[in-house]
């Protein structure tokens, strides 16, 4: 919840006179707007973090250069968005492994994994603060870390995805926009039409909140539960079944991925369904996911492996992205999607 005009005038003017406990109470009233804002530009909740962290030291350090031309949160924004920009001229643009290569050919071997830092990580539904908004909005909150919005998102220059979130998410002016990205309204114009219509000719016709909404809580809560339930009982044709014919499952950081019922039987027959799992429903980037505990037999206990984010097409799954967690990070990621960290 954003602070009035008058407390917050005092906290800068506070932070100002070199008070850092008022800048903090400042700052941390959009931090977590900010820290999803870092996310969607990087496609990496490791990145999104450190960003934050780095602007708010550099807006911190550069305050008496705020004259207060735009609001403290334009001037945060305009902070966030030149670092990240820095962070993108030095790293790879975020992709999943259907960006990387083809699909597995049926009965083919799995690739080496790929540990660099190439691959979109998924954001927990707690990182999606309620931003303040405007008519100038196209997309809402959710709908907009969406895998394929992601992913399209990485497929921008970085200028067009820097303006299309600012306005079409955000809700910024194009005045404000301008200013936070040090340019003219008529750049900012020009890049947001371009980032219009390739998200126009990319994304799905239907977002997956509507088609969350569509199904209704009851159905999606009954998905989560069958699809967690195919896996634990090693139910192929009951897990097949879910799916759509067409149907794709990756796991980054392995770059393999399969495509089609065919060649997905013949995957799980010899791969995941061998294992001891369990498994709980939550949400990751918006969509409907399912936190997947692996049983260890070293210490007879499941832990933290796997979110698989599933993305619907009406009552089926057309997509599971599997990200494959480090094991030294594993239960401190299922802690920030509200999971437990031991399905014992």
């Amino acid at each position: 919840m954003v602070m009035s005009g008058f407390d917050e005038a005092a906290l800068l003017e506070s932070a100002r006179s070199g008070d850092e406990h008022a800048f903090a109470e400042l700052a941390g009233t959009y931090q977590g707007e900010l820290r999803s804002y870092c996310y969607r530009m990087l496609g990496s909740v490791q990145d999104a973090e450190d960003a934050v962290q780095n602007a708010l030291l550099r807006a911190w350090r550069g305050l008496d250069k705020f004259e207060g031309r735009s609001s403290i949160r334009s001037w945060l924004y305009s902070i966030a968005t030149n670092t990240t920009l820095d962070i993108t001229r030095h790293r790879s643009r975020r992709e999943l492994p259907a960006d990387f290569g083809p699909a597995a050919e049926i009965g083919g071997p799995m690739q080496e994994v790929v540990n660099d830092p190439i691959w979109l990580e998924p954001c927990p539904d707690q990182w999606l603060t309620a931003s303040p908004t405007s008519p100038e909005s196209r997309y809402e909150q959710r709908e907009s870390v969406e895998i394929a919005f992601m992913i399209l998102l990485q497929e921008l220059p970085p200028l067009q995805r820097a303006v299309l979130i600012l306005r079409d998410v955000l809700g910024f002016t194009a005045a404000e926009a301008s200013l936070q990205l040090e340019t003219t309204v008529a750049s900012v114009t020009s890049a947001l039409q371009r980032a219009r219509s390739t998200a126009g000719a990319g994304l799905p016709a239907r977002s997956q909140q509507e088609a969350l909404r569509a199904l209704g809580d009851r159905a999606v809560a009954d998905l989560a539960h069958r699809y967690a339930t195919a896996l634990e009982t090693g139910d192929v044709d009951a897990l097949l079944g879910m799916l759509t014919d067409d149907a794709t499952w990756c796991m980054p950081p392995t770059p393999t991925w399969y495509q089609g019922r065919e060649s997905l039987r013949e995957w799980l027959v010899r791969g995941p369904l061998l294992e001891r799992w369990q498994h709980r429903a939550t949400y990751a980037n918006g969509q409907l996911a399912v936190g997947c505990y692996l049983f260890d037999t070293a210490t007879g206990r499941y832990q933290p492996a796997v979110i698989d984010v599933l993305t619907l097409d009406g009552d089926k799954i057309a997509a599971v992205t599997a990200f494959l967690l480090d094991e030294s990070t594993a239960a401190e990621t299922f802690a920030s999607f509200g999971l437990p960290t031991d399905a014992s």
